[in-house]
């Protein structure tokens, strides 16, 4: 709590961490940079969905032949 007379030191010392400009123009670099992370992390999680999706095919089909071979093991 503050009493009547002292300066509150909280914003003093946040106050360098979080800063925002006057004027709006600056926010349109942070906006532009922010977009792009934003679309390229949305882009490697569908490439590593799509990955994904190749491994689990490859994985049933191993899975399969494991079964089928282990099904009738004197068959050879």
């Amino acid at each position: 709590m503050v009493e009547k007379g002292e300066v509150p030191l909280f914003p003093y010392l946040i106050g360098f961490l979080v800063q925002f400009p006057q004027e709006k123009k600056y926010y349109i670099p942070a906006l532009i940079s922010l977009s792009f992370f934003v679309l390229l992390a949305v882009l490697v999680f569908f490439i590593f969905r799509k990955i994904n999706e190749k491994q689990v095919k490859q994985a049933k089909k191993l899975e399969e032949e494991i079964m089928k071979k282990n099904r009738f093991p004197h068959a050879d």
